[in-house]
């Protein structure tokens, strides 16, 4: 018989809202209904239990890049994150050399397969030269379907995801290609206007690629990409809820415009994530991350942020402290949200009976106390 556990006193944030003071069961490795008679309880009365957060682009952490190496050098970004309340990840690698891709997409793939990834996301290299921001542009290429369709193949089903500038000559046809694949066309580092990114969702991309970042400024007669990937109810939009990348007052914006329900929080983090400042790599390129912020440290971009060092943890905590959001929204845009545009809604993103016992425990200050994935503590809530 499958070991129960019973978390009681928390609230718990479930799909339909706020439990109060409400008891949640796990058995085994999943949610489970009801309250079995003489099993082990926890009281986690004055916590919060929300559903594992789910970061759909997230290149690396804890000194460790997806990028680099092999399974073991991922393994460690895996279980950074994973500490810090990721339970569900998808690696995401930035523009490179189309060989080196392709191999390296090959070795994420069994870790796809091995259920410790939820798939690869390709942020590049079919990006715009005039928006590349810490991406190298000498590897840059225009998106032919060929070119798209190669990475796929060497992915072997784990891809998920890919972000492309759609007016560059092949985008469209790209977009296309990835929507008929299963593969979430992502708008990002792009120089579009507002009527071709419009083209864009018509042809299939659902996805904004860390908006406002890489891409146009919204303008009062050239209303560009934000507006397009705003106003549309197909796209979701993801943002970068560090401090750096967005102020507040536009990402409130956003989530206003957009609604809990297109929002997904994501890192976007590199190797530094959970690290002191230093010299690390992101991709081909070097970088120097100087009081928690990443910068590209030399060459053609050299000054460019590069990516970040959040944590989703901490991402959750300034939504409901800073930027005033509801408990309910933040955690929707970091689980549920992007559970679903990955396909993965079915068994992760929410706190239902069946579905992977993978659930957070915040304190009443909102800091993160105790990380379950698959109904294995990480770590372990410190309580009476």
């Amino acid at each position: 018989m499958n070991e129960r556990t019973v978390l009681t006193g928390a609230r718990v944030v479930l799909p339909a809202g706020v439990a109060e003071d409400d008891r949640l069961t796990v058995e085994g490795t999943r949610i489970a209904e009801g309250v079995p008679h003489e099993a082990p309880t926890m009281d986690l009365t004055g916590h919060w239990i929300v559903p594992g957060f789910v970061d759909m682009h997230v290149h690396g952490g804890g000194g460790a890049s997806f990028q680099a190496g092999g399974a073991e050098e991922a393994m460690t970004a895996i279980g950074a994150h994973r500490a810090r309340g990721t339970t569900t990840m998808v690696a995401s690698m930035v523009t490179g050399d189309l060989d080196d891709l392709a191999r390296q997409a090959a070795l994420l793939s069994e870790l796809t397969e091995q259920g410790e990834l939820a798939g690869v996301h390709f942020e590049g290299p079919f990006i715009s030269p005039h928006r590349c921001g810490a991406h190298q542009p000498e590897l840059l290429r225009d998106p032919h379907p060929a070119d798209v369709r190669k990475l796929l193949d060497a992915a072997r089903g784990a891809a998920r995801m890919m972000t492309l500038a759609p007016e560059l000559p092949g985008g469209l046809d790209s977009v296309r290609l990835l929507a008929d694949h299963g593969v979430v066309a992502a708008v990002g580092h792009t120089d579009s206007s507002y009527e071709a990114t419009l083209e864009a969702v018509e042809a299939g991309a659902t996805v904004a690629t860390h908006l406002f970042n890489a891409m146009p400024s919204l303008l009062h007669r050239a209303p560009g990409p934000v507006t397009a990937l705003l106003e549309d109810e197909r796209v979701t939009v993801e943002l970068i809820n560090d401090g750096t990348h967005l102020h507040p007052a536009v990402l409130q914006l956003a989530f206003a415009r957009a609604g809990a329900d297109r929002v997904a929080f994501i890192t976007d983090a590199m190797a530094a994530a959970g690290m002191s400042d230093g010299m690390y790599t992101l991709g081909p390129m070097g970088v120097e991350v100087r009081d928690g912020v990443a910068r590209i440290s030399d060459g053609p971009t050299a000054g460019s942020i590069a990516g970040s060092t959040l944590t989703l943890d901490v991402a959750f905590k300034r939504a409901v402290t800073v930027d005033r959001l509801p408990v309910e929204d933040a955690v929707r845009a970091l689980s549920a949200n992007p559970a679903r545009l990955l396909g993965v809604d079915d068994r992760v993103g929410s706190l239902e009976p069946g579905k992977d016992a993978d659930l957070l425990v915040f304190d009443g200050s909102y800091d993160l106390v105790g990380v379950m994935r698959r109904g294995e503590w990480l770590v372990r809530p410190e309580v009476g």
